[in-house]
This record gives C-alpha cells, structure tokens and sequence, in this order.
C-alpha cells in the first residue's frame, strides 16, 4: 500500500469516527435521557400512590376517631342517664344511708370524679305522711345527708347543691306503702 492509500485510508477512519462517535454518544445520552425520564414518571407514580394511601389512611383514623367520640359521648349520655336516674332510697321518717344507698352514691362519685366539670343538685323527697313543714326538713336532711357522703369521698363541696322538695313531687302519688317507699327518695340533677 502506497503512502497516499494510506493516507486516504486513514482520513476516511477519522471522518467515520467522527461521524460515528457523536451518533454513538447521542444514542447513549439519548438512552440515559430516556431513563432518567422513566425513572422520573415511575418515582412520581410511587409518590402519587403514597400520597393517595397516606390520604387514605388519614380518612379511615379520622373515621375512626369520629367513630370514637360518637361511642364515648353515647357513652357518656348514658352514664349521665343513669347517673340521674338513679335514687337513694330512705326508710320511713329516716334520713340514715343504707348499704344499698351508699352504693349508688360510691358509684355517683365514681362519675362525679370521671366529670370534674359536672355540677349537681341533689333533691330531698318524702312521701306524703307528715305535715309540710316537717316534710321539708326530712327532704332537706336526705338531700345534705348525701351530699355529705359525697364530700366525704372527696367531691368538692362547691360542685353540689341541695334543695328540699318534701311531699310536693311525688314519683308514684297512690297512697300505699309501695308509693310511698318510692317517693322517699334523694334525687340527682346534673345541672
């Protein structure tokens, strides 16, 4: 080979190869361009599927904790349902707390306790034997009567107050033995 063929040769290597690398080079940026962008929508997918299982998981605890508090103010109502509705019975002429009545207030200041915020009026109720006036003091004994245990318990005295309302609102107005037991009573209002 004769040194121009050689020279011919070599100048058309170098015109190939600088032809042909740019076009490698461009398939390769090209293909690295390519990922990248693929790379890009697939990490932008994953973020749009996390964000959309955060929402998810944000809408079921808020579910949950609405559930929650609907159960609890239930709760609650009930408990101050039965809080209210629940007397302390007194024998004929007595203002003395029985065992059964001291249960019921042990468990109304269980609930007095668990509602620090939770003010009470406590009633003093008789049946209708006795004069008026000696009916609103019995009411009005009954009434402190509990209240004291409470404080005892340990209920802020300032939280209950108590009224006396003798014969005036019976429970059961027949005048038998059965009524009258009922209306002998210590109401509670939560106020």
């Amino acid at each position: 080979m004769n040194h121009k063929n050689w020279a011919f040769l070599v100048f058309f290597l170098v015109i190939f190869v600088a032809f042909l690398a740019p076009s490698c080079a461009k398939k390769e940026l090209k293909t690295e361009t390519t990922m990248s962008e693929e790379e890009a929508r697939r990490q932008a997918e994953e973020e749009a599927r996390r964000r959309e299982l955060e929402r998810q998981a944000a809408i079921q605890e808020e579910s949950l904790r609405e559930g929650e508090l609907k159960a609890d103010s239930e709760r609650m109502q009930s408990t101050r349902e039965m809080f209210e509705n629940e007397d302390v019975f007194f024998e004929f002429d007595s203002a003395s707390l029985s065992v059964e009545a001291q249960e019921i207030l042990r468990a109304k200041f269980e609930w007095l306790r668990d509602n620090p915020g939770a003010r009470v009026t406590i009633e003093g109720h008789c049946d209708e034997r006795g004069t008026n006036e000696y009916n609103l003091a019995l009411g009005d004994r009954r009434a402190y009567t509990a209240k004291a245990f409470l404080t005892d318990l340990g209920i802020d005295d300032a939280r209950l107050a108590t009224i006396s309302y003798g014969e005036e609102q019976p429970i059961d107005p027949r005048a038998s033995e059965e009524a009258w037991a009922k209306n002998r009573r210590a109401h509670f209002v939560i106020k």
